[in-house]
């Protein structure tokens, strides 16, 4: 279930009298949110026609801003902010556009609203988008049976994710998730001094294991996918799956969107992966040979999430979110992640028997 700090009050509190309109120039990247108050908040969903009961829940966001918003005599909506510079409005569109397709063919994708034909909303410098309101907890990724169901729900989603492709949406691949995230970490001197040259050394050799790991898997193919399915992006309701948050949506191999509902050692992975893809083939067929990207996949996502961390450490809710960030015993923990991954790409792949 998602969680947050609810805040509670009348309309006229939240809306003081005489506050600046923000501009442009008033907003980073970084520390934007510092400026995106409560009554800046409710006044942009009014924009819209809606009349808020002035009642608002922060949701378990980070890279946008995410508010559960009461309505008067509606359903509650949920409005999501965007952060500053990181999407440009077309590439955010495409995202809005993926989820309505995949809504559409009735697969449950927690979709953008509609107003005015428009899915993406200004208010001032802030950009926005409104979705019904969804609710429910983490699946439980022991049943076995969820994880067939889950297998069929993705291939549903890439068998439209298929039938186009995304114009202004970058890829999973080494260069945006690995090379990137290797050269911010480095000049922005987030590696402890006495950790930099084993960091180095360590990328010397974890990113050539990467390229064997995808010159086995061949030339895989590459399509519409969620880009970022964990199991926080699920909700369960009474027996009702939702799937949210499109945000980080991309080119890339379909096992991009099955390999984190993988957990456990090999021994407890390999029947997890059994189902998740018998489910799977009832409606897509899986190319196996991208079971030797499984494992580069999951080192590309080591290094992209520490570069993510450190890019938005000035944003005050990442450092009450992530207080262990920035340690030396994160660094430390994140080496050791990678150097176990060099080894397990030199292991055979996860099997699995159709």
């Amino acid at each position: 279930m998602q969680r947050g700090v609810c805040a509670s009050a009348a309309p006229s509190i939240l809306r003081p009298q005489g506050v600046r309109r923000l501009s442009d120039s008033d907003l980073d990247p970084t520390l934007a949110y510092r400026q995106l108050h409560p009554h800046e908040i409710l006044s942009a969903v009014e924009t819209l026609g809606y009349v808020c009961n002035g009642q608002f829940l922060a949701l378990n966001s980070y890279e946008n801003r995410v508010y559960r918003i009461g309505i008067e005599d509606a359903p509650a909506v949920v409005v999501k902010f965007y952060r500053p510079a990181r999407w440009s409005d077309a590439a955010i569109r495409e995202e809005h556009a993926f989820a309505l397709q995949l809504a559409a063919g009735e697969i449950p994708v927690v979709a953008p609203l509609c107003h005015g034909g428009q899915t993406l909303h200004t208010h001032g410098p802030f950009r926005f988008a409104v979705y019904p309101n969804r609710g429910g907890r983490a699946p439980d990724l022991d049943n076995l049976p969820f994880l067939r169901q889950l297998g069929r729900f993705v291939a549903r989603i890439h068998a439209v994710g298929d039938t186009a492709e995304f114009a202004h949406r970058p890829s999973v691949d080494l260069a945006s998730y690995g090379l990137a995230s290797r050269e911010y970490l480095l000049e922005h001197r987030c590696i402890p001094a006495d950790l930099e040259t084993a960091y180095t050394t360590l990328c010397d050799h974890l990113f050539p294991e990467i390229e064997a790991c995808y010159a086995r898997a061949g030339d895989v193919r590459q399509l519409r996918v969620h880009g970022d399915f964990h199991p926080s992006n699920v909700l369960v309701r009474d027996e009702q799956m939702h799937i949210v948050d499109l945000d980080d949506a991309r080119r890339g191999p379909a096992v991009q969107d099955l390999w984190m509902f993988l957990s456990g050692d090999r021994e407890e992975q390999t029947p997890q992966l059994a189902e998740l893809l018998a489910g799977y083939c009832e409606f897509r067929d899986f190319d196996a040979r991208e079971l030797h990207i499984l494992e580069a996949l999951r080192a590309l996502r080591i290094m992209h999430y520490a570069a993510w961390l450190a890019r938005r450490w000035e944003d005050p809710a990442f450092q009450l979110a992530f207080p262990w960030f920035n340690s030396q015993r994160y660094w430390e923990q994140h080496v050791l992640a990678l150097r176990e991954q060099v080894a397990l790409m030199q292991e055979a792949p996860l099997a699995w028997e159709r």
